[in-house]
């Protein structure tokens, strides 16, 4: 697994932010809390999370372009991934009235950049939480579990790896995305077989190692949230 940095409250307008980078992948999440839930939930007496996911131009090496007129199905795909994980988080009935809407834009893609939306965007939830609780915008902790995810990969050789990059991603054999939270349950498994198959052995062999990988993630998650962080 690359190296994971994460620099927090980045963004000095958000309520919430990090920067965060597993290696060459570098990402910025931001936490915004407003005061009001969709249309469709206005009987509903609980709140809403959801995200956002954006890739800026120069993030890959050729110029990708803005989706102006025309969605963008894979970050479509990719930001109901993060909002699924992240709603797991938390206990939408403890937030009445409230969405949490969480933002995450590449700003350099070298693979593996949903799973670290992911993980980096659990890091501005709980600072979010926090900070809405001793503000008193929150009357209960709505905080459900600490989510993580990671990518898992086997390369030409027979060699499994984690957090793939760009290079391993596209020459991988078959890759997976792995969601997690802190009891050790799953919220997502994402796999796909690039070239030919994979056998339940794999399967097997990369969830273990998701597990592991996952855990030093929510290592890193807390020494991150266990710094002062009061505004």
């Amino acid at each position: 697994m690359r190296a994971i940095e994460v620099i927090t409250d980045y963004i000095p307008n958000a309520f919430s932010s990090v920067f965060y980078c597993s290696g060459e992948t570098k990402i910025i999440c931001t936490a915004s809390l407003q005061d009001q839930v969709p249309p469709w939930m206005k009987n509903e007496e609980q709140g809403w999370l959801t995200a956002e996911y954006n890739m800026l131009p120069a993030s890959t090496k050729n110029r990708k372009a803005r989706s102006r007129t025309k969605p963008d199905s894979r970050g479509t795909e990719i930001e109901r991934l993060i909002g699924r994980s992240l709603r797991a988080a938390v206990n939408l009935k403890k937030i009445p009235g409230y969405t949490i809407m969480l933002d995450c834009d590449v700003i350099n893609a070298d693979g593996s950049t949903r799973t670290c939306s992911i993980s980096g965007s659990y890091i501005c939830l709980a600072l979010l939480i926090k900070r809405a609780l001793g503000k008193g915008l929150f009357k209960q902790n709505p905080h459900a579990a600490q989510i993580a995810a990671v990518s898992i990969g086997k390369t030409a050789g027979g060699k499994l790896i984690s957090d793939l990059d760009y290079s391993e991603d596209v020459s991988a054999v078959f890759d997976m995305n792995f969601v997690m939270n802190d009891r050790g349950n799953f919220i997502e498994i994402q796999g796909t077989a690039e070239h030919g198959d994979f056998s339940s052995s794999d399967f097997n062999d990369a969830l273990k190692m998701a597990q592991n990988e996952i855990s030093l993630i929510m290592q890193k998650q807390n020494e991150v949230l266990k710094t002062g962080h009061e505004r």
